[in-house]
């Protein structure tokens, strides 16, 4: 995808991801106090942008057809991107969304014009949109609770929302229409929500963010290149 070809907030997210893969490439520190949140949040995307997802798949199977029967909104304010497609909240709690899976491979790509990793592009890309969706509603947007997992930290699943334009945004669709993460997809293989698969298929078409070179297979959920000698 090219500049010229790109409206203006696609154009405004890859400046904003081009902005947060830097600063993470180069070691410059955002300004942030050393306290228990940020260290819990730095501890989380070290371990991602090694490849390793440390929020844990879901203990049970999640609510989704509540999803159709009614949307039951609670209001989150986010601390920072954990991975690809997770967050921790203000209350201490990491929300997972369910339609979205970020990339974990360490593999080279490029992106705006820079040679990063698929698993920066995809954590940058969800606190890109994490500040945009704030931005919106006062620091706060809604999410919709499909399941939870014990222990601690405790691990809340959803789909979360944020306007835009007027229009209502699922957080987990832009992030797979704009090629920073993939839609979820169960151990079967199956897209958790079928309607993300559509967006994943038009941005791989499209060759947006890191559809743009690599190829990737999808066994599992997981994300794989399918021909690494490939470009």
């Amino acid at each position: 995808m090219t500049d010229a070809s790109m409206n203006p907030g696609a154009r405004r997210l890859v400046q904003i991801l081009f902005c947060t893969i830097a600063c993470a490439t180069n070691g410059v520190a955002l300004a942030a106090e050393e306290d228990a949140v940020s260290r819990f949040v730095d501890y989380y995307q070290k371990a991602y942008a090694e490849g390793r997802d440390l929020i844990p798949a879901p203990q049970k199977p999640l609510d989704i057809p509540s999803m159709a029967a009614r949307l039951d909104l609670q209001s989150i304010t986010p601390e920072g991107a954990l991975s690809g497609s997770a967050f921790l909240a203000s209350n201490g709690t990491v929300i997972k969304l369910a339609g979205a899976q970020g990339c974990l491979s360490t593999k080279e790509v490029e992106f705006a014009g820079m040679q990063t990793t698929c698993s920066m592009v995809s954590l940058a890309g969800l606190n890109a949109m994490l500040e945009e969706a704030k931005a919106g509603a006062d620091n706060a947007f809604p999410c919709h609770f499909l399941g939870q997992n014990a222990g601690s930290p405790s691990v809340r699943f959803a789909e979360c929302f944020f306007m835009k334009d007027g229009e209502t945004q699922s957080l987990s669709q832009v992030l797979i229409s704009t090629g920073v993460a993939f839609a979820a997809r169960d151990r079967s293989g199956r897209p958790l929500f079928p309607e993300y698969a559509q967006a994943e298929e038009v941005a791989q078409k499209a060759r947006a963010g890191i559809w743009a070179r690599p190829h990737f297979l999808h066994p599992y959920g997981e994300r794989y290149r399918a021909k690494p000698s490939m470009n």
